[in-house]
């Protein structure tokens, strides 16, 4: 995939930019840049897909609610990788216009992405971009959010089939919180990071 335009685009909107061929190249790359930092990584089976976090593991201090350590809790790792220096996160839709989307349940993914650390990566596979907002927007919600559903076990309308959402009213809805990044926040560094593969939701 020609990437340029995409690029062009969220330059403009004040992120830098950086694509790869593949995950091993954009895990690696990833590696590289971070070293002896504390890095908080939002739920994404993206990150899983690279194998990100045992490669950062090995010289960072990586909080995870995917993987949690003996004598912590969930809600202890996901406010410890709030704190972090660097955040990593995956996304569930992103325009050709530039706007970013993420779908969240507990929402501290999407309160983490806005404000409070040195540097946000947000990692996109080509299958999470789309040509405008309106359409990615509709693919968090119609792709993402039934698929991340069905994975997570959910007793919801859209994790049975995993085909829509149903805009449902049930107590397992993951679908809560919707951040929509229109250019990088003013404070912090953003870098997004293009796979020209398909990965995660």
């Amino acid at each position: 995939m020609n990437y340029e335009a995409l690029r062009k685009k969220l330059e403009e909107c004040g992120y830098k930019v950086s694509c790869f061929d593949t995950k091993e190249e954009a895990a690696a790359y990833l590696n590289a840049q971070i070293d002896g930092k504390s890095i908080g990584i939002g739920g994404s089976m993206t990150v899983e897909e690279m194998g990100l976090y045992d490669m950062l593991a090995s010289h960072n201090t990586v909080h995870w609610h995917q993987r949690i350590p003996q004598g912590r809790n969930s809600k202890e790792v996901r406010l410890a990788a709030n704190a972090s220096d660097i955040y990593i996160s995956s996304v569930n839709g992103i325009a050709e216009t530039g706007e970013i989307i993420n779908i969240d349940g507990n929402c501290n993914r999407v309160a983490a992405i806005f404000y409070g650390h040195e540097k946000v990566y947000l990692i996109a596979g080509a299958n999470k971009i789309e040509k405008d907002y309106d359409s990615a927007l509709w693919r968090a919600r119609n792709i993402a959010a039934p698929l991340n559903a069905k994975r997570l076990g959910m007793k919801t309308p859209c994790a049975v089939r995993a085909d829509r959402c149903y805009d449902c009213k049930s107590p397992d809805r993951i679908c809560r919180g919707l951040s929509v990044l229109w250019e990088k926040p003013m404070t912090g560094e953003f870098e997004v990071i293009l796979i020209d593969e398909k990965l995660g939701y």
